[in-house]
C-alpha cells in the first residue's frame, strides 16, 4: 500500500473483497462495537489509511529503547481514535517523542534503512504461520484464532488447547517440588 492512499476505509474493504460500501461499513461495526465494549473508540469513518511499514520500524526501534509497549499502544491509538496519518514520518517522530523517545534518533532511523530487515523478518514469520489479517492470534505456535472474536470463543479455543495439549505434557520434576492445584501451592516439607 502507497503511504498516501486515496480511498476511505471502505472503499479499500469494497474493492478488496468485492463489496459494497454500506456491506463494508456493516462489517467494520462488530469491530467498533467490541472495541467500544472494551473501552477502546474507533473512528473508522476518520481513519487514514497508509503504509504501515515505517510505523513498524519504529516499533522494532522502540523495542530496542524498551518502549515496544508504550510505542504500539501510543501507535493504535493514533491511527484508530485520533486518526493520524502514522504512514508520516513527521508524525511518527510526534507519537516517538510522547512515550520517552529520542526526536533526533527517531528521525535519523526514519530516514535510513535501520530496522527494515527485522520488519522483514516479522513479515516472513508471519507468511510461514499463515498470518493474512489481524488480529490474529497464535497459541502453542500450533492453534490460531483469527479477527476480532468475543471472550468466550478464546475462552473455548483455550479449553481445546489445553485438553489436546494435556496429553501430550510429560512432568519430569515429580518429586521435592512445589504442587499447585485450583485451591492453591502446597510446598513439599524437606
Amino acid at each position: 500500500m502507497p503511504r498516501d492512499v486515496n480511498k476511505n476505509m471502505y472503499e479499500a474493504l469494497a474493492d478488496k473483497y468485492g463489496m459494497s460500501i454500506e456491506q463494508a461499513k456493516a462489517n467494520t461495526q462488530n469491530m467498533v462495537q467490541m472495541a467500544k465494549e472494551t473501552g477502546l473508540e474507533y473512528n473508522m469513518d476518520s481513519l487514514i489509511l497508509t503504509n504501515t511499514f515505517d510505523a513498524h520500524r519504529l516499533v522494532m526501534f522502540a523495542k530496542q529503547q524498551g518502549k515496544m509497549h508504550e510505542m504500539t499502544e501510543r501507535i493504535l491509538y493514533a491511527y484508530f481514535t485520533e486518526s493520524k496519518h502514522i504512514g508520516d514520518h513527521e508524525t511518527l517522530v510526534e507519537l516517538a517523542v510522547e512515550v520517552g523517545l529520542d526526536r533526533e534518533a527517531v528521525a535519523n532511523m526514519l530516514g535510513s534503512d535501520e530496522m527494515k530487515a527485522e520488519v522483514h523478518e516479522d513479515e516472513n514469520l508471519a507468511r510461514q504461520y499463515g498470518i493474512r489479517s489481524v488480529p490474529f492470534f497464535l497459541i502453542n505456535k500450533k492453534y490460531a484464532l483469527t479477527g476480532a472474536q468475543p471472550t468466550e470463543t478464546f475462552v473455548q479455543a483455550l479449553q481445546k488447547v489445553l485438553e489436546e495439549e494435556k496429553e501430550s505434557i510429560t512432568v519430569l520434576n515429580t518429586e521435592d517440588g512445589i504442587v499447585c492445584d485450583e485451591n492453591g501451592c502446597e510446598i513439599p516439607k524437606k
